[in-house]
């Protein structure tokens, strides 16, 4: 071909890539992404694999001239980008190309960088008069902007580390979920610091993590007891007692056994045909152990050897939802994936375990009959009538979803059910968290390294007859175990493989981990709240709002609930607001406790303190308020005010001031008195007040301390327990820990 032939043909080749770029100007596309069809293929393409390069000598030159047939092949998936688009390549034959076709190049931005075939390496340069391109040294700002077009050089990921060395019961279903994600397990631990430690009963199974992400929260076993708990929601009953309609009445023992005996004496000679029935939960029981049934307050075992038994008696729910005649519960499995900001998931698939005797309503005659009121597996279990089934819908312990398919079967309303389930979830946990914040600053105070965390807590649900849901308890530690004891010899038992377990329990744990999967955690922030109804987002199968970069791993088993319905919860968060008080003013590092100074600094900074409510009354007020709460503790090891006196005293306070106004309406006006007179945190202050999950942006933290009520309702304050310390469990060390046992 004549050296005139070819200039012409170049000539029109850059004719219409000039009017090609016209047009896209035109249209408001980018030249870079529409690449005329007609442009010939060979030597600039932002992938390294398909590029090559005119070279400064001939010898290049008549190379790249003489495979041109070969370079214009069908593109293939090497022609791709990371995103999946296709980028046609632009061919310029050597020495012909001029100055004026620079200029024309230089429009659509491919004379600056370009990629080395197989190198992965991008040159930096111009081109000649002549045609040839004389490249300079990369520079990072050339590689960065190629990164930012979307063009990267895929680099093999690092597998995320996790440390089982304390996993005890969950070893085998955490090994699993390991296994099919790929990472990479250190059964003895490891000196160097790994991304996520999976403990098997407390935060304090280690003590020397300083970063990485724990599966356990400090505190979450103190908060999580039967007293502290019933403590919590019976502070939300008295702001919102409407909305903490799910939790049976609750009297703590010993402390408040003659409120309960006065009580129940009043309702039987009211209706002499009235006989009520009560649970009996020691404080620190789990797996059913110590659990009893009574009908009159004489009935109780209030004292263990030499000492007062701690315990919570609650009203018995007299008429639950049987299925095959038979009593059931549910276990939910709830992720608490940050407290700062809150993030809920419930997981889309549970457990019921089922009674082994038929269901009658109680009776002076069967109330010891322990497999027909309670149904705890661990009780149970021990029945000659327990039924080990490798079938999700038959046996003794069920998935939820065969339960929830058969109740739909019969005409129930299967998303009301659940829209219960979520607001009760969300509800319980917004009660224990001001506590747990407390918690935490304690153990981790601002300044010092550690950890974020994140736990599974087993919620224990019962449906009444009327599918109205019931918070029995929530375990800190629940069982992860994947296999059941089963006599295979007469007096022989050994541990068998539970099909019905492993479904579940694998799937949660396995979830788990991809939520906080380090890589990933950048790009799950919280989702925006819709203000529909809750059941409009039943958790099916179908539905995932994550995908796994894993074609072979399933759709998230959990599913998110807060902030997803934010809007409709957040007024319920005061007593979060009155904590975030109570944390600026510790002082003292470590400290969980306000001292008589830090007390009145709250007064005088606030400006409660007048005529009529001098600081003498304050001193006054502060001596009675703590020792109510800690003078029956004798092994308390913390002097001063918790957080639950504080929040006490805070009630005591705004009924001073708003004499006029319910409850809530008192507490939300002294808390914007208070807000208002502080003003925002300092730094400090703000390190202080957040919780697992530290570094977050300020405005983040802003939005849910910040949270107001726009709706008020008038409820009659409830008459509050004189009761014990507030945190009358002492955090415990790491040996005393283990005896708490999985529920």
């Amino acid at each position: 071909m004549r050296m005139s032939d070819r200039y012409e043909k170049v000539t029109v080749q850059l004719e219409q890539m000039k009017a090609f770029a016209e047009d896209a100007e035109k249209e408001g596309v980018d030249p870079e992404e529409q690449v005329p069809p007609s442009s010939p293929s060979a030597s600039v393409s932002p992938d390294p694999s398909s590029t090559t390069v005119a070279g400064s000598d001939a010898s290049s030159t008549s190379t790249t001239s003489k495979h041109r047939g070969k370079g214009r092949s069908k593109p293939g998936r090497d022609d791709k980008t990371p995103c999946g688009r296709h980028i046609p390549d632009l061919s310029l034959q050597g020495s012909v190309v001029t100055a004026h076709a620079e200029k024309n190049l230089n429009k659509l931005g491919y004379e600056r960088a370009l990629h080395i075939k197989g190198t992965g390496k991008i040159l930096q340069g111009k081109s000649e008069p002549n045609g040839n391109y004389v490249t300079i040294q990369a520079t990072k700002n050339i590689q960065e902007s190629r990164r930012d077009d979307g063009f990267k050089v895929t680099k093999k990921r690092r597998p995320v580390t996790v440390d089982t060395s304390k996993a005890k019961t969950s070893l085998e279903a955490l090994k699993i979920s390991i296994k099919q994600l790929k990472w990479k397990e250190f059964p003895l631990g490891r000196r160097a610091a790994c991304d996520i430690y999976w403990h098997g009963v407390s935060f304090h199974d280690n003590e020397n993590i300083v970063s990485g992400q724990v599966n356990k929260f400090p505190g979450m076993i103190e908060m999580l007891r039967k007293i502290n708990m019933s403590r919590a929601v019976r502070t939300m009953q008295e702001l919102f007692p409407e909305e903490y309609d799910f939790y049976p009445r609750s009297w703590i023992l010993p402390q408040e056994y003659q409120q309960f005996s006065s009580q129940i004496r009043m309702v039987k000679e009211k209706d002499a045909t009235v006989n009520p029935t009560f649970i009996v939960k020691p404080d620190g029981g789990s797996q059913g152990d110590g659990i009893y049934l009574i009908r009159d307050p004489s009935d109780l075992k209030l004292v263990a050897g030499s000492h007062a038994k701690q315990a919570v008696v609650q009203e018995y729910i007299q008429k639950p939802l049987l299925i095959d005649k038979l009593k059931f519960d549910i276990r939910l499995y709830v992720l608490i994936k940050s407290l700062e900001p809150l993030e809920i998931y419930i997981a889309k698939e549970g457990l019921t375990r089922f009674c082994t005797e038929p269901y009658q309503e109680p009776s002076q005659k069967n109330l010891s009959h322990v497999f027909m009121h309670l149904t705890n597996y661990s009780l149970n279990v021990h029945s000659g009538n327990f039924v080990h089934s490798d079938s999700q819908n038959t046996g003794s312990k069920r998935t939820l979803s065969s339960v929830l398919f058969r109740l739909t079967s019969k005409g129930v309303d299967i998303k009301r059910v659940w829209s219960d389930i979520i607001a009760l979830v969300i509800k319980t946990v917004i009660a224990v968290v001001p506590e747990l914040r407390v918690y935490y600053q304690a153990d981790i105070p601002p300044g010092k390294p550690g950890p974020t965390c994140f736990q599974i807590l087993g919620f224990d649900i019962l449906l009444m007859k009327n599918l109205k849901p019931v918070l029995l308890e929530v375990n800190s530690n629940p069982s992860m175990r994947i296999e059941h004891e089963q006599e295979v010899a007469p007096g022989v038992f050994e541990y068998v493989p539970s099909p019905v377990d492993e479904g579940v329990k694998v799937g949660v744990i396995r979830d788990t981990l991809r939520l906080m999967d380090p890589g990933c955690m950048k790009s799950r922030i919280s989702s925006q709240s819709r203000p529909a109804g809750l059941e409009q987002d039943i958790p099916t199968d179908a539905e995932s709002p994550e995908r796994s970069p894993d074609e072979a791993l399933p759709s998230l088993c959990l599913k998110q609930v807060y902030p997803k319905y934010a809007k409709q919860f957040n007024h319920l968060r005061l007593v979060e607001r009155i904590a975030a008080l109570f944390i600026r003013f510790l002082g003292v590092k470590g400290n969980m406790r306000l001292g008589p100074t830090a007390f009145r600094t709250f007064i005088r900074t606030c400006k409660l303190s007048n005529t009529n409510f001098t600081m003498a009354s304050v001193d006054i007020l502060y001596i009675d308020i703590t020792r109510r709460w800690s003078g029956t503790m004798s092994d308390s090891r913390e002097a001063g005010m918790g957080l639950q006196a504080f929040v006490e005293a805070f009630f005591y306070l705004a009924g001073r001031r708003f004499k006029s106004l319910a409850l809530k309406e008192q507490a939300v006006s002294l808390l914007e008195l208070c807000e208002a007179q502080l003003g925002p945190p300092s730094g400090s202050e703000e390190r202080r007040s957040v919780s697992c999950s530290r570094a977050l942006p300020r405005a983040i933290k802003t939005q849910t301390l910040c949270l107001t009520n726009p709706q008020l309702g008038s409820p009659a304050p409830l008459r509050r327990a004189v009761s014990q310390d507030a945190r009358p469990h002492p955090r415990l060390k790491p040996r005393a820990l283990r005896a708490n046992v999985e529920n």
